[in-house]
């Protein structure tokens, strides 16, 4: 883990597995969001799209709340994320696009600013 872990809140790996699951949240905090995510080839609005397009056709979208919410903190908006979605039902789905949009629009209801 990073130094100053003492002094930041807990990561939500941290929150869901701490001491059950030590090495997946380090790779989860360390590698995954400490390295991968700040490889400076794609932007973080970039990352998250393929995120989400990822987690849609592979079904899973217990892992799409999150990654929506990371991804609107990232700059997409609920726009880009909605058509993202509406995109991938013909190459991932409509079953799999529907229970996305599913999660989006529960998301949304509840994350609008």
């Amino acid at each position: 883990m990073s130094d100053n872990t003492a002094d930041q809140e807990p990561s939500g790996a941290q929150k869901m597995f701490g001491e059950f699951a030590p090495g997946l949240v380090h790779f989860t905090d360390d590698v995954l969001f400490g390295e991968v995510w700040k490889r400076p080839e794609l932007g973080a609005k970039e990352r998250s799209l393929i995120t989400v397009a990822a987690l849609t056709a592979g079904g899973n979208t217990e892992q799409l709340v999150f990654h929506l919410e990371y991804a609107k903190q990232n700059g997409a908006t609920e726009s880009e994320l909605i058509e993202a979605i509406t995109h991938l039902a013909f190459y991932c789905g409509w079953p799999k696009a529907m229970s996305a949009m599913s999660v989006a629009k529960q998301v949304f209801a509840g994350g609008n600013q």
